[in-house]
């Protein structure tokens, strides 16, 4: 296998802007195009230079880059200016040149915005050529002498361990992308069901005594299953329950209008009510729930 210090594609992939424009002026040769770059303000900068303008031509030139930089997926950059003009004499300083007066230096310039890779799929890419590069055994081709086989023994000593750390660095990162994709799946059903949840087996308590006859003398209801908090507690529990199993915006729909109507009931109970200062927290509480369930529909097929 190549060591990855001679690998140019990798280095490119790594970010390097020396090896994108080696790869840039490889596959620009038959166009007579050279290409310089520089990465400033978060931004490669890419200077085309060809001896006629009809070689410079925008629209193919700019689409080549953009393929070829998006085939190499470039670490870290996303953002990509590409200037052209005719060729001139080498400038270290050509950037600099060009930004003091653009017009008179510049055939045109085009910014460009690269499609970000899978991050995802890329993580298993890097994981896999990990792995395999620390399976294979790393032994000198040839032992010239003693002195340097103790050389390349102490060198082919240190690379693994360096292998080993970085495969631990990928395995750490391929575990956090699924992590977080895993929570952002599941984001809305846990902003649904908070504090439901955790009540869920004091309210089915609360639901059993219930049915015990009771009656408050400034109580409007004729018997304790007509109590409004009761009530919209058991609806809010079975909206709940439904949050965790939809999957159409039809679903949705039912559990958002389950929500507004444990709001409404919820929104009724009187001020002598033993409840009623947590029936105001739980009637605002239920609305977000309801408008969270509508926002969810609309992302959700019918």
């Amino acid at each position: 296998m190549v060591d990855r210090i001679n690998d140019i594609a990798w280095q490119a992939h790594q970010g390097s802007v020396a090896a994108i424009i080696q790869l840039l002026n490889e596959k620009l040769a038959q166009s007579c195009v050279r290409t310089r770059a520089i990465f400033s303000d978060g931004v490669l900068q890419i200077l085309c230079e060809a001896a006629k303008v009809e070689q410079l031509e925008q629209s193919p030139l700019v689409e080549q880059i953009q393929q070829i930089l998006e085939s190499i997926a470039p670490r870290h950059i996303r953002r990509v200016k590409i200037n052209s003009r005719i060729v001139r004499e080498q400038q270290l300083l050509w950037l600099k040149e060009i930004d003091s007066d653009r017009e008179n230096q510049l055939l045109w310039s085009q910014e460009i915005t690269l499609i970000q890779p899978n991050i995802v799929k890329q993580l298993i890419k890097d994981f896999t050529e990990a792995q395999a590069e620390l399976g294979k055994p790393n032994y000198p081709k040839t032992q010239v002498s003693r002195p340097l086989v103790l050389i390349n023994k102490e060198k082919y000593q240190n690379k693994p361990k360096t292998k080993i750390l970085a495969a631990a660095g990928l395995c750490s990162l391929l575990l956090l992308s699924w992590v977080v994709y895993a929570q952002l799946g599941n984001k809305l059903k846990n902003l649904i069901q908070p504090e439901t949840s955790k009540s869920l087996t004091t309210e089915n308590t609360n639901d059993r005594k219930a049915q015990t006859p009771s009656r408050s003398p400034n109580n409007s209801f004729s018997e304790p299953s007509d109590d409004p908090f009761q009530v919209s507690v058991r609806i809010a529990n079975q909206a709940s329950a439904s949050g965790k199993t939809a999957t159409t915006s039809t679903q949705w729909l039912e559990i958002a209008a389950k929500w507004q109507r444990a709001s409404d009931l919820m929104s009724t109970v009187p001020q002598t009510h033993s409840r009623y200062q947590e029936a105001k927290i739980r009637t605002q509480l239920y609305k977000k729930y309801s408008e969270a369930a509508q926002k969810e529909s609309g992302k959700s097929k019918s």
